[in-house]
């Protein structure tokens, strides 16, 4: 039974058939040949609050023949404390498919393994793999191969994108480098599990000289709203800006994986100025995640 939980625990190959699965499904909209979720309801439990994943999952689910159920985590049983186990096997014997975000990642693991269903990472503390697999899709719609490109991503490296890039990296073989202070720089073992070309950088222009793709996301996670002073004031000059913008390729893509809260992790200007691919990027979690679903069911 397939899975996506990680990148980490995905081969390129796999990585690289739902990549290339994601251009018909993009192109044909509205008119598939396939179905392949007919018949079938898949379950979105959400302990996180959430407005693309949600809405591109639910259409992704919908379009392909299928009926997803939102389940807030809080509404079911979940919220009163019953084990993932449990709620894993009784929904196991009553749904398709289950797409989870949530917080531990453990939950999602524990959760794929008792239900015995195919089971969707759609964003944990440690991993957001789906929005990395639209990003991907997005760059290489626009620029060709992100082999041996470079990636820059500025703000909280040892945030939950991040660490899907970093794992994504070595993959695909392009090289990531990660402009952060140092207090949110990934973890020295995350680094050496995931392999690749991966360097930190404390410089931003440094990190971002003749980039292929500029990359940030907000500095304050759900989650971790407590540490919000703390963080703004330990990340601020991790912006994307003009400035940053000019040292970097002549063609460089500028992405956000939304939402946004400009002038900080990236201003105002600059968002509006790459606001065609920001937002082709968020369009382009529908497509990929049909591809996802379609490659759960193969």
């Amino acid at each position: 039974m397939k899975h996506l939980l990680s990148l980490e625990s995905m081969s390129p190959g796999d990585l690289r058939a739902i990549l290339r699965q994601t251009t018909p499904f993009k192109r044909d909209r509205g008119h598939h040949a396939q179905q392949p979720l007919t018949g079938q309801t898949w379950a979105l439990i959400f302990s996180k609050s959430s407005t693309r994943t949600r809405v591109s999952f639910e259409v992704a689910v919908r379009e392909l023949g299928g009926q997803p159920m939102f389940l807030n985590a809080n509404d079911i049983q979940l919220g009163r404390g019953e084990p993932i186990k449990d709620t894993a096997r009784v929904l196991g014997r009553m749904v398709h498919g289950a797409i989870i975000r949530t917080f531990a990642q453990q939950d999602i693991n524990e959760f794929a393994a008792y239900s015995n269903i195919p089971t969707v990472n759609a964003l944990t503390d440690d991993e957001h793999p789906c929005q990395i697999l639209a990003d991907i899709f997005t760059f290489e719609e626009k620029r060709g191969p992100i082999t041996r490109k470079v990636v820059t991503f500025i703000g909280d490296g040892a945030c939950n994108v991040a660490a899907s890039w970093i794992f994504a990296a070595a993959k695909l073989d392009f090289e990531l480098r990660i402009a952060a202070p140092e207090a949110y720089q990934p973890s020295a073992e995350l680094l050496a599990r995931a392999g690749g070309r991966v360097t930190c950088f404390k410089d931003v222009l440094e990190a971002a000289s003749g980039s292929h793709l500029l990359y940030t996301d907000v500095w304050v996670s759900m989650g971790k709203e407590a540490e919000a002073a703390e963080r703004l004031s330990l990340l601020t000059g991790y912006q994307v800006n003009s400035v940053v913008v000019k040292v970097a390729a002549s063609d460089a893509l500028v992405m956000h994986c939304l939402p946004a809260y400009r002038d900080k992790e990236i201003d105002e200007e600059t968002f509006e100025a790459h606001a065609q691919t920001i937002f082709d990027q968020a369009e382009n979690r529908l497509h990929a995640q049909k591809s996802v679903l379609n490659w759960l069911r193969c």
